[in-house]
């Protein structure tokens, strides 16, 4: 997969592109994480990318020049071609979720446009057809984190990315559960104690330790998704819903 990134501060994304587990998978070839500098490609002398907003109002919004030129040079197609898709970050787009991640994931090439000041001219998201993605009901200074959290999110689904392939299937959300808690050594620890069936060697035992983990602390701090859960649970076996039963009628579990 590659992800080309049009911002204005392509500096911030080093630490993404260059460490970690997303870094190594750019640097050995697995993903091609691309950043653009919009202010290449500005013909302003200053270098300026932006102007005051048409109408009036605070702040200032981003040239459409820049954005065109630079999709134009990485070979983009207004609404994108087929295995490509255009996003541009913002808090009025689609919530980024897990359904969106996966079929993000599945493209070729994605093209992440990052915002700053007020915006960016209307012309270029409707000329480029760009679909509005947001990562939540809140405004941040600029399109780059968001982007980032997409990066992140997205590259995990790209095989080879993560060492384990089927480790995402078991974390958080992913499972439609809150993830299970966690413990390594050593077994004691200020006198908390690892709970003794994680040492028993029971795998059959542990996995409906875990379970049931999952599912109490699904159903106490998310329970719109321990209702889903339970609607969408034809795939478990006798013992797992008789779990989930248990659990269902817990009153604080």
């Amino acid at each position: 997969m590659k992800i080309n990134v049009l911002t204005l501060f392509p500096q911030m994304f080093r630490p993404v592109t260059e460490d970690s587990i997303v870094g190594r998978a750019n640097q050995s070839g697995i993903l091609s994480i691309n950043c653009v500098n919009l202010r290449d490609y500005t013909q302003d002398k200053h270098r300026r990318t932006d102007d005051t907003p048409f109408g009036g109002g605070a702040g200032m919004v981003m040239f459409a020049d820049p954005i065109f030129r630079a999709l134009e040079d990485l070979g983009a197609k207004a609404g994108g071609a087929e295995g490509q898709r255009m996003l541009y970050m913002s808090p009025r787009g689609r919530m980024l979720d897990q359904a969106m991640i996966r079929e993000l994931a599945q493209q070729e090439e994605l093209f992440v446009l990052c915002g700053h000041y007020e915006g960016v001219d209307q012309r270029a998201l409707d000329y480029w057809q760009m679909e509005e993605v947001s990562i939540g009901d809140y405004i941040l200074t600029g399109g780059e984190l968001p982007a980032m959290v997409l990066i992140d999110a997205v590259a995990r689904w790209v095989p080879q990315v993560l060492g384990n392939d089927d480790s995402h299937l078991e974390e958080s959300i992913y499972s439609g559960l809150l993830e299970y808690p966690h413990y390594t050594k050593p077994r004691e620890y200020r006198g908390m104690e690892t709970p003794e069936v994680l040492l028993s060697g029971n795998h059959q035992q542990i996995h409906l330790w875990r379970l049931l983990q999952s599912m109490r602390l699904t159903k106490r701090r998310r329970p719109d998704l321990w209702k889903t859960y339970v609607r969408n649970c034809d795939s478990l076996t006798k013992q797992e819903r008789r779990l989930m039963q248990s659990v269902d009628e817990e009153e604080n579990p």
